[in-house]
């Protein structure tokens, strides 16, 4: 299956090094290039991608309020957010409304793919420096587990431990994977039961409370 993705970004030159970059794996196309924020969310009602490389930052319709638009389209992309990493605010906010990717504009090309088909399985990604810098931000190290957090984390067998850990340092189920010598699918479950026993939203939710924890230092 060819993933279809549509870039938007305000900077032609960005739109042409996705493009190239994309269109060279194999198994993506890119199928519309948007200038703003407005032009975005009708590309993406007009051609469904699957998939939505998003600027937080546009003219006219900036990428936050094109974000709240994609996803109330009849078939929503899964979106991942471009920014830089003084726009943390921002995309605190996107990872809030919806988004289920963060990449910084100057993601390694293979990361960047890798980060693509992530999020069209139906996972999320972000960045382990990336990660490390909004968990920073939403948590802060003078945060701890209340005890609830802490009973909570306490039901977590140790496999679920080790993949919480490895999430909180931001890496992708492929990454995890690799790392404890399983499979994808064997860890898309584990992260499945760790969200469910921490009663954790999102992988951002939980990375979060497993960094207030101290679990990204074990």
């Amino acid at each position: 299956m060819t993933i279809r993705v549509l870039i938007a970004d305000d900077s032609a030159i960005t739109r042409r090094g996705l493009t190239w970059i994309i269109e060279s794996s194999g198994d993506m196309e890119v199928c519309g290039e948007a200038a703003d924020g407005a032009q975005a969310v009708a590309l993406a009602g007009e051609l469904g991608p699957d998939v939505v490389l998003l600027d937080i930052r546009m003219p006219q319709v900036d990428g936050l309020a094109a974000l709240r638009d994609l996803l109330r389209t009849p078939r929503p992309p899964r979106v991942i957010v471009l920014a830089t990493f003084h726009e943390d605010a921002q995309v605190a906010e996107a990872l809030r409304t919806g988004a289920v990717g963060f990449l910084l504009k100057d993601t390694p090309p293979d990361d960047l793919l890798r980060a693509i088909r992530e999020v069209h399985a139906g996972n999320a990604t972000l960045g382990p420096a990336v990660a490390r810098r909004l968990l920073d931000a939403r948590a802060g190290r003078t945060a701890s587990a209340t005890p609830e957090e802490q009973r909570r984390l306490a039901t977590l067998s140790t496999r679920e431990r080790d993949v919480l850990r490895l999430l909180a340092r931001g890496l992708s189920n492929a990454d995890i994977a690799a790392e404890l010598g399983t499979t994808e699918g064997t860890v898309k479950g584990y992260v499945s039961n760790v969200l469910a026993k921490l009663d954790a939203d999102s992988r951002v939710q939980a990375a979060t409370l497993a960094y207030r924890a101290g679990l990204d230092r074990d």
